[in-house]
């Protein structure tokens, strides 16, 4: 049931139309997605899962604090380069979001069981062979973390 779920909204995620104003977004950490389809596009082009970050990134201090001493440190992204998509999914309270960007967020948050930030999860997205839609295949997720080292380690032990 819940992968039919998943399905169903992940199926509905690929169809939105995002408009100029959600390609006029920048998201809150420079270079990473924040389209599904984009991630999703090149994961499929480069065989990597995506990591989705969900995240306050205007209100919520760990996530905050996670940035700083994950995601803005330069071995953070050589790192990722080589293990990850990265694609971020953001919740700000401060900061104008599209309605598109925002739809999108939410619906995944509820898709994937979101109840805190900072949370990472790490997926594959695959089409079903039988139905053609499709589907999550959820490898792992994590929470706050302190450290690069700490962080790294925990998503290279779901990527095994």
């Amino acid at each position: 049931m819940y992968n039919l779920i998943v399905t169903t909204f992940v199926l509905i995620l690929f169809t939105l139309p995002f408009n100029l104003t959600a390609q006029d977004y920048e998201p809150a950490h420079e270079g990473w997605h924040y389209v599904l389809q984009d991630a999703y596009e090149e994961s499929v082009q480069t065989n990597k899962p995506i990591m989705a970050l969900f995240t306050g990134s205007d209100w919520c201090r760990p996530c905050m604090r996670m940035s700083k001493a994950v995601f803005d440190q330069p071995e953070f992204k050589g790192w990722a380069e080589k293990n990850v998509v990265l694609l971020e999914l953001d919740f700000p309270r401060r900061r104008s979001i599209p309605d598109e960007i925002r739809q999108q967020n939410g619906g995944l948050q509820q898709a994937l069981g979101v109840r805190g930030y900072p949370t990472v999860i790490v997926f594959n997205v695959e089409p079903n062979a039988e139905s053609g839609e499709m589907e999550i295949d959820d490898l792992g997720r994590t929470n706050f973390s302190a450290s690069l080292e700490d962080f790294a380690e925990t998503i290279e032990a779901m990527l095994k």
